[in-house]
């Protein structure tokens, strides 16, 4: 694995749009971690809803390199803010520390974890009472109180442990006829391939399943590996070549099977249908959408980020719901679904939540829900989703292109530039709409659009595109990438 060298200082504490990360040893250190866990501990106590009584903070951790060690000495900081810290006694994926944050009633949860990142990454998470991620306001107050200083001193003991693990895998079996869901997919002779990308959730659709699906459940990459294999655990395309020949050559032998994928702390979900094919959320939302709105006619709003698919809004409408277009970043979405009544709300980046769950995303919550629209339409998954794409209207094509800058310098000269002087024509097709929602969207036409957004951790600038082909989609993205480097 090719890496960057290394910076000689560390960047400043600032959040994201879900929690603050950096390189572990240069952005993340004991030193810079106790600070900020106790800031969080603190606002969290200061922002406690009335009537709450607890003390208690969740704080869990996923697979990566020292990440258990550094959950248990944030407890020490927790601790030295007298209140009680509860440490999971596993990895966990994040939703596992939201979902106690709510069966508990606790203050809220910090999380050990750089989620979809690079190896070398690490960071730290937020979730409020609610069980969601904390907003914008909220880790504004935590940077104000690093800087003002004044933090408590870390207090060593040993933590109280408990298995966040399988209190959020009961949870799901409550929400869920899993029976049913097995019996539906031995009936459809579907075999289920889940690739954890050896991060937390390895093994997690396995024990959801149970034993009666072991004939039709493998699972890959489930030992822990804190370099990932040499690749970021993000859920993209040109990370899974191990689950996209063990589908295929399950497919090619008589088993159609569809692919599951999590990203390293189980918040984030794609898949890959019994051809092969790459299904991002751009694909799972309108399945989703179909399968929560018209089989089991639940209520909601239809929420979505503006990288999401037209697709999104077209089956929504079909089905008479509201559409909510927001920033990317699920926090925003988490606002809705505690605002009012939201059916479902997604990202194009795989996160995924559900109105009648939790406010935050759960990936394996959502893999259990597209198994379920499988079974319902009887249907795997390939064929499943041409068939929504034909209903409404016929098949788009989506890609995303992450560009990394320079530095933060060649970052804000192209800001500027978008800025000053917005392009009028992508690629030889004309702009018809601009929306600066979050970053910049250009609009060609139906289903054709090219979104230019930049990274909150990093140099990071990503492209995003959809149109009627693939090529269409190549041609936007080289010059995309063109303009973006040339700027």
């Amino acid at each position: 694995m090719a890496s960057s060298p290394l910076r000689l200082s560390p960047a400043p504490i600032k959040f994201g749009t879900d929690g603050w990360r950096g390189v572990l040893g240069v952005d993340i250190t004991v030193e810079r971690l106790l600070p900020v866990a106790a800031a969080a501990a603190q606002e969290l106590t200061h922002r406690a809803p009335e009537g709450l009584r607890s003390r208690t903070v969740v704080i869990g951790f996923d697979r990566r390199f020292l990440a258990p060690e550094l959950a248990e000495a944030i407890a020490s900081a927790v601790r030295g803010c007298n209140l009680e810290p509860l440490l999971t006694s596993t990895p966990v994926p994040t939703p596992a520390c939201s979902w106690a944050v709510v069966e508990r009633k606790a203050l809220g949860a910090l999380v050990i974890t750089a989620s979809h990142n690079p190896p070398e990454w690490l960071g730290l998470k937020i979730k409020g009472p609610f069980g969601g991620s904390v907003e914008g306001d909220f880790t504004a107050a935590v940077e104000r109180r690093l800087a003002a200083g004044g933090i408590t001193a870390p207090i060593a003991a040993t933590s109280h442990c408990f298995d966040g693990r399988g209190e959020h895998l009961e949870g799901l079996r409550r929400k869920l006829d899993l029976t049913a869901l097995v019996t539906g997919l031995k009936a459809m002779n579907l075999r289920v391939i889940v690739d954890p990308m050896h991060g937390s959730a390895a093994g997690c659709v396995s024990d959801l399943l149970g034993p009666e699906a072991s004939e039709l459940v493998e699972e890959i990459r489930t030992n822990r590996d804190p370099l990932f294999g040499g690749h970021p655990p993000e859920p993209l395309a040109p990370y899974l070549s191990d689950l996209i020949t063990a589908v295929q050559q399950s497919t090619a032998a008589g088993t159609p099977a569809v692919g599951l994928v999590f990203d390293g702390d189980g918040d984030r979900i794609a898949a890959v249908d019994e051809n092969g094919r790459f299904c991002s959320t751009q694909l799972l939302m309108p399945l989703l959408i179909d399968h929560l709105a018209r089989a089991r006619q639940l209520p909601g709003t239809v929420v979505k980020t503006v990288s999401g698919s037209d697709l999104m809004r077209l089956v929504a409408d079909a089905q008479g719901r509201d559409v909510l277009e927001l920033a990317v970043g699920f926090k925003y979405i988490a606002s809705e679904m505690l605002a009012g009544e939201v059916l479902i709300g997604g990202e194009e980046s795989g996160g995924v939540g559900f109105g009648m769950h939790l406010p935050e995303r759960d990936a394996l919550f959502a893999a259990m829900l597209v198994l379920e629209a499988l079974v319902e339409g009887g249907q795997p998954l390939g064929s499943r989703l041409d068939a929504l794409q034909q209903h409404h209207g016929g098949a788009s094509h989506y890609d995303r292109l992450d560009l990394r800058l320079q530095d933060m310098e060649a970052r804000r000269r192209l800001e500027t530039l978008l800025e000053s002087s917005t392009p009028q024509e992508v690629a030889g097709a004309a702009v018809v709409e601009v929306n600066t929602t979050d970053g910049i969207k250009l609009r060609m036409g139906a289903s054709h659009w090219l979104m230019l957004r930049f990274s909150g951790t990093e140099p990071l600038l990503r492209l995003y595109c959809e149109a009627p082909d693939a090529d269409r989609v190549g041609a936007v993205l080289a010059w995309a990438k063109h303009y973006a480097e040339a700027a």
